[in-house]
């Protein structure tokens, strides 16, 4: 087997807006594997500023994973497990080479078209007028779930905005879910989510900081709206850590990412104990490229989920990879007909 990492810079058509501020462009890594003419795909969809493998030596580790597959060392995905996106890159090419085509790694009524996997429509920050004519357009295109990013603007203006849309939609009509990416201080935090408690949102994600454990449970006991954890999760490697941190928080939700939760390994973990705990829980994608949607949403597929999830649409970025991704309503579909493509300079060095 032979094996290279590329690293690729995704742009974004219109800077996007998060509490922790406005993105131009996303790196990535696509780690691709060669054997026997077969050819694996996968993405290393490390996340600068949140992931827990954000550090000086991420190149160089993965680098070195690269020079041991090349090498014919054997290579373990648990040996990886404090690099969470390196392991889901690295499941996802494996996955990729072993399979029959390429771009399916989990076969099922999604990859063949049979089924889709209904999403919320993503509101990106910005002023009210931006924010309120992406409800629209999302709302007009088919959604019915839209998750709405909160934490930039002031609080007031937010809430407004928010309890605009709930006199034009009812609860029945709209289900709205808040991420505040932990943008809420301890003191004021309960009061602005019995505020938000108003208005019949769904939930809302990281209300504070990560890291605080008592406060969130604090939140979690006290807050009439259901609170999922996000950022929370992340740095969180082993099982009985994950176990112990549901158990002390205990939360409605949790988020799950799996380019920085560990790849499909460490987020299934999460689900068994989530699942043992009664706790709910749903998959998100965290800005990788069409070559990660794409192995989460057929991962997410195979959990037969029933509520809506956080995927992407693969619309962001001006320069995505070709993709058999495409949206219908508020579904995200896969057409058998077509295929997942890197260009082709990116093979060069294989």
């Amino acid at each position: 087997m032979q094996a290279v990492a590329i690293p690729y810079r995704l742009s974004f058509k219109r800077p996007a807006g998060t509490s922790r501020g406005v993105l131009h462009y996303k790196d990535t890594y696509f780690l691709i594997l060669a054997q026997d003419g077969k050819t694996g795909i996968g993405e290393c969809a490390l996340f600068r500023g949140l992931s827990a493998d954000d550090r000086a030596d991420y190149e160089l580790t993965l680098n070195r994973l690269v020079e041991k597959i090349n090498d014919n060392q054997p290579v373990r995905t648990e040996d990886y497990r404090e690099w969470p996106s390196i392991v889901f890159g690295l499941e996802t090419a494996l996955r990729s080479l072993a399979s029959q085509r390429n771009d399916i790694l989990f076969p099922s009524d999604f990859t063949s078209g049979k089924s889709g996997i209904r999403i919320n429509g993503l509101i990106w920050m910005g002023d009210r007028d931006f924010m309120f004519s992406q409800i629209k357009e999302k709302i007009e295109a088919g959604f019915r779930v839209i998750k709405m990013k909160i934490g930039a603007l002031d609080f007031e203006t937010e809430w407004e905005l928010l309890r605009y849309i709930r006199t034009q939609f009812g609860p029945s009509d709209i289900e709205i879910r808040v991420d505040a990416n932990g943008a809420f201080t301890p003191e004021e935090a309960l009061s602005k989510l019995e505020k938000l408690a108003r208005l019949q949102i769904h939930s809302i994600e990281q209300p504070v900081k990560p890291g605080q454990w008592e406060l969130m449970a604090e939140l979690c006991r006290k807050s009439p709206l259901p609170v999922a954890l996000d950022e929370e999760l992340i740095g969180i490697f082993h099982r009985d850590r994950k176990e112990e941190l549901i158990r002390n928080i205990k939360p409605r939700y949790i988020i799950l990412k799996p380019s920085l939760t560990g790849g499909f390994t460490g987020t299934d973990e999460w689900i068994e104990t989530a699942e043992k705990n009664q706790v709910g829980w749903w998959i998100t994608s965290a800005l990788e490229s069409n070559v990660g949607l794409n192995a989460i949403a057929q991962f997410t597929f195979s959990k037969n989920v029933k509520m809506p999830q956080g995927l992407g649409t693969g619309g962001l970025f001006v320069n995505n990879i070709d993709s058999p991704l495409y949206i219908r309503k508020d579904e995200l579909r896969f057409d058998p007909g077509k295929s997942l493509s890197l260009p082709g300079a990116l093979y060069e060095n294989i």
